[in-house]
């Protein structure tokens, strides 16, 4: 709006000029002028005493029909990112007990703002969503935490607080790694550290590791209806693992 005023400005202020430096030319002139400056007098006048501040045609462009669109509301555009990534779903190829988590997991990847369906690959090969279950090595919960990972008095199976500490590990090392999924995945195994060095000279559980996890979420980035990697995974002791959670969530099979 502020781009059409100068031009008027600039309009009136030569139109001025130009009457107060041409001479009279004849009673006709004089007489148009003087009503001219008449209709100036009464138009100045009624913006005095109105309080109107505004030219007629700024006033008819301020008027002028928008089309642009209000800005929302900042409470609802939040609530509907916050709709948005709750309506997306996981991979239906995941083991029942995994999917049995399906709601929290897209709220926990919301929060920290990682694919839902890297935690759900996460969950498959850690505890295929035992909420009790328990490594040889100590590690706990859903995420299978090491108990150096918790503050004091927090319960590792609880799974909110299991999956705090289990992503943001998870968080951590896709930071370190520039979000290289194949190291993130070689750092929540065997840790940051020996994601770090070469392949040849990770640990064989490291490696197997790197492979499951990689091909079953490559496979659900690609949104296929079923995963080759997975079978693979259950086939070499996964199925065990998956009837362990079955049992301790009360899922049939």
């Amino acid at each position: 709006m502020d781009d059409y005023y100068p031009y008027y400005e600039e309009d009136e202020e030569y139109y001025y000029e130009e009457a107060a430096s041409t001479p009279a030319r004849g009673g006709c002139f004089s007489t148009l002028l003087t009503l001219l400056l008449i209709a100036f007098g009464v138009l100045g006048f009624f913006r005095l005493t109105t309080g109107e501040t505004s030219r007629p045609w700024e006033l008819t462009i301020e008027l002028a029909p928008v089309h642009a669109k209000a800005p929302e509301d900042e409470a609802a555009i939040e609530s509907n990112a916050k709709s948005s990534n709750q309506s997306s779903s996981l991979a239906p190829f995941f083991a029942p007990s995994v999917l049995y988590w399906e709601d929290d997991i897209i709220r926990w990847a919301d929060n920290f703002g990682i694919d839902p369906n890297l935690l759900a690959t996460v969950m498959q090969i850690e505890s295929c969503g035992d909420p009790h279950a328990t490594s040889h090595a100590g590690a706990m919960g859903l995420f299978q935490v090491m108990p150096y990972h918790f503050a004091v008095g927090e319960d590792p199976y609880k799974p909110n607080t299991n999956a705090k500490r289990g992503i943001g590990y998870l968080e951590k090392a896709l930071q370190t790694y520039n979000s290289d999924i194949r190291l993130a995945f070689a750092s929540y195994n065997g840790g940051i550290g020996t994601a770090a060095k070469a392949e040849i000279n990770w640990p064989q559980e490291t490696i197997r590791y790197v492979h499951w996890g990689t091909g079953i979420y490559d496979e659900a980035s690609k949104g296929k209806q079923n995963s080759t990697r997975l079978d693979e995974w259950m086939g070499a002791g996964g199925y065990s693992l998956c009837n362990q959670a079955n049992e301790a969530l009360g899922i049939t099979p």
